[in-house]
C-alpha cells in the first residue's frame, strides 16, 4: 500500500458542516506491549531515533469509552472518568488538538472519556501505550461515524498507528498483534518512522505463544516520566554506540523470532533492558529506577536458566520486571515464578499474561462488541 496514513485521514474530511443530532459513544480495548528491542530517544518531535521491536500483549489492557455529546456549550475533551483535572486529560488534549488540525470535526464536538487499566498505570508498563492506542481508535471510529465513511482495517490500523504516535510513541505499536516494528530499518521491508507494522506473517508460530509475566515489584509512579527520559537522550555521551546497538539488536532478534531462538532472544532482551536502565543511570542527571527486589528478581531469573529454566527477563523504564518464557513450559516456570519470584512482588501481584491478539471493540458496557 502506498498511500500514506496523512493521506487516508486527509480522505475521511469531507466539504461542508459536520452535524449530529444525538449522543453517542464508541469503545475499544487496547493492549500495552513490552518492546524486546527499546524506543529510547526521539528526533524532530515524535519520530525516534531507533528502530524498536515489541510484543503486543493479552491480559495488560486498557478499555476506554469516548461519549460524543451534541449541544454541549463547551468543545474539545472536557473530563476523564467525571474528572476535569484528570492526570490522562493533558495527554489526550494534546493528541486531540492535533487530530483536529487534520480533522475540523474535532473542533465542534464534546467528548467524555470513561477508561480503565487492568494494571498499575505509571509504573514502567506502557499504560500510555494502551491508553493512548483505545483512545485513539474510538477518535478514528467516531470521525468515520460522523462522516459517514469506512475504511478499510488494514488502513484504519495504520492511520490510528500514525495517529498514536503523537500522543505516545510505543501506542503505535500497540495497534497489531503479535510482534511489531516501529522505526524505519532496511531489514523489514515496509517499516517507517511514521507508524508501526506487524510483523506477524515471518514469526515462528511458537513464538506467538511466548509469555509474560509481569512482576509488579513497585506498584508507585516511576520518577522519571517517559518523556523526560526520551529527551535525557539529547546530547547523551553514549546515543551514538546505542543507536548502532539498537539496529544490530533489531536483526538478531527478528532473526530469533523467525528460527525459534529463545537463547538468541534471550540475549538481545536481557541485552536492551540493562542497556536502557545504564542509559538511564548514566544520563545527567541520572536516575535509578530499578529496585533492591528488581536485582534480586533478575539474579533468582538468570540462576533458574543455569539449570535449565527456559526464562529471560526484559524491563521498560521502571522497576517492574517481565519474565518470559515459552509456552511448552509454562507449568515448570509458573511455579518457579509462584515459590521464588511472587515473594518479591507488592503485595504478591503478578500478572500473567502473554503474547495478544491486538485491540478489540466493545459495546458500552465494555463487553466485546
Amino acid at each position: 500500500m502506498n498511500t500514506s496514513p496523512l493521506s487516508t485521514l486527509k480522505d475521511i474530511v469531507k466539504k461542508g458542516k459536520f452535524s449530529f443530532d444525538k449522543n453517542f459513544s464508541i469503545a475499544w480495548q487496547s493492549p500495552s506491549n513490552i518492546a524486546i528491542v527499546k524506543y529510547w530517544g526521539k528526533k524532530n518531535g515524535q519520530f525516534p531515533v531507533n528502530p524498536s521491536l515489541s510484543m503486543t500483549l493479552d491480559k495488560a489492557v486498557t478499555r476506554t469509552l469516548v461519549q460524543v455529546l451534541c449541544n454541549e456549550p463547551v468543545k474539545g475533551l472536557v473530563s476523564v472518568n467525571g474528572d476535569r483535572n484528570h492526570p490522562y486529560l493533558p495527554k489526550m488534549q494534546q493528541l486531540l488538538k492535533w487530530l483536529s488540525a487534520e480533522i475540523p470535526l474535532f473542533n465542534e464536538i464534546t467528548l467524555d472519556v470513561t477508561t480503565v487499566n487492568t494494571f498499575p498505570h505509571s509504573t514502567g508498563i506502557a499504560s500510555s501505550s494502551s491508553g493512548i492506542s483505545a483512545f485513539t481508535l474510538c477518535l478514528l471510529e467516531i470521525a468515520g461515524e460522523i462522516t459517514k465513511t469506512e475504511t478499510e482495517t488494514h488502513d484504519f490500523l495504520r492511520m490510528a498507528s500514525h495517529v498514536a504516535r503523537m500522543g505516545s510513541g510505543s501506542a503505535c505499536r500497540s495497534l497489531y498483534s503479535g510482534f511489531t516494528v516501529w522505526g524505519e530499518t532496511s531489514i523489514i521491508p515496509g517499516t517507517s518512522d511514521e507508524f508501526a507494522i506487524p510483523v506477524v506473517d515471518s514469526i515462528h508460530p511458537e513464538m506467538l505463544s511466548l509469555h509474560d509475566a509481569i512482576l509488579i515489584i513497585s506498584g508507585a509512579p516511576k520518577s522519571l516520566p517517559s518523556t523526560l527520559g526520551h529527551e535525557t537522550m539529547n546530547g547523551h555521551p553514549f546515543s551514538g554506540g546505542r543507536i548502532t546497538q539498537a539496529h544490530q539488536n533489531l536483526e538478531t532478534a527478528v532473526e530469533a523470532l523467525k528460527a525459534n531462538d529463545l537463547e538468541k532472544l534471550c540475549s538481545v532482551a536481557e541485552n536492551e533492558a540493562l542497556t536502557l536502565h545504564a542509559l538511564i543511570m548514566s544520563a545527567n542527571p541520572g536516575v535509578l529506577l530499578m529496585k533492591p527486589a528488581t536485582v534480586e528478581a533478575i539474579h533468582r531469573v538468570r540462576e533458574a536458566r543455569k539449570r535449565g529454566n527456559p526464562v529471560f527477563f526484559t524491563l521498560d523504564a521502571g522497576a517492574n520486571l517481565h519474565v518470559m518464557y515459552p509456552a511448552n513450559s509454562v507449568s515448570m516456570v509458573e511455579e518457579f515464578i509462584r515459590d521464588a519470584l511472587q515473594p518479591l512482588c507488592e503485595e504478591g501481584f503478578v500478572i500473567f499474561d502473554r503474547c495478544g491478539s491486538g485491540p478489540l471493540r466493545l459495546d458500552e458496557s465494555f463487553n466485546n462488541g
